[in-house]
């Protein structure tokens, strides 16, 4: 049951429905969903596991507000991690593999087209899901996944208003092409170049609103 509030919490979050240091009472949690503090805490352990949330012993956990500083750090480290996962896994995909990659390109791009931001944004997540999921090297896929999650929330809480996440040009298409025909340093020069472009676009700043988790969560 824990499953329909950790995937409710880290979509609103990446939707940009849910702000940075948005505050998750667990009492509200569990009036929301209809279940009891033990359900609604498991999945607030999850989304803490994942970067998503912040929980500290006796204050109410809270949507991530990660400083300048940590915002950085993350985006360099997936720079490093992202562009080897690139080398590594170039011209190892098969046949199905590579297709699932361009249709997941395809369905973003029309996603983008018909302006569908919610499902646009849940597609670029999974692309690079995806490329994880076929590196050979587990500990750099395995790091790679949760440096995908972290800055995709970053990118989230700080975008500017109007800036489509992680969406640019035929970045994705470019490196689903050149992971499938070998060439690994295509792939790690554009995938570089799409985080600094992600990266320059955000506006680091502090905010304090109030939401409406029911109406936020969809429930």
């Amino acid at each position: 049951m824990d499953e329909r509030i950790y995937d409710a919490v880290r979509h609103a979050v990446l939707t940009q429905r849910l702000p940075a240091g948005s505050r998750l009472p667990e009492v509200n949690l569990g009036e929301i969903f209809g279940v009891g503090r033990s359900v609604v805490r498991k999945a607030l352990m999850r989304l803490a596991a994942d970067n998503i949330i912040t929980m500290r012993r006796n204050q109410t956990a809270r949507v991530i507000r990660p400083s300048q500083k940590e915002t950085q750090d993350i985006f360099a480290a997936r720079r490093v991690v992202e562009a080897e996962v690139m080398r590594v896994t170039a011209g190892h995909l098969d046949h199905a593999a590579g297709a699932e990659l361009q249709a997941i390109v395809d369905a973003e791009q029309t996603a983008h087209d018909q302006q569908d931001h919610d499902n646009r944004i849940e597609l670029s997540v999974d692309f690079h899901m995806r490329i994880a999921d076929h590196c050979d090297n587990s500990i750099l896929a395995d790091m790679l996944r949760e440096l995908i999650l972290r800055t995709s929330v970053a990118v989230a809480l700080y975008k500017r208003p109007g800036m489509d996440a992680c969406y640019t040009d035929d970045d994705h298409r470019i490196i689903a092409k050149a992971l499938v025909s070998g060439d690994g340093e295509l792939a790690a020069k554009t995938a570089v170049a799409h985080l600094n472009h992600l990266e320059e676009r955000l506006l680091l700043e502090d905010t304090e609103d109030t939401v409406d988790l029911a109406s936020i969560l969809r429930v």
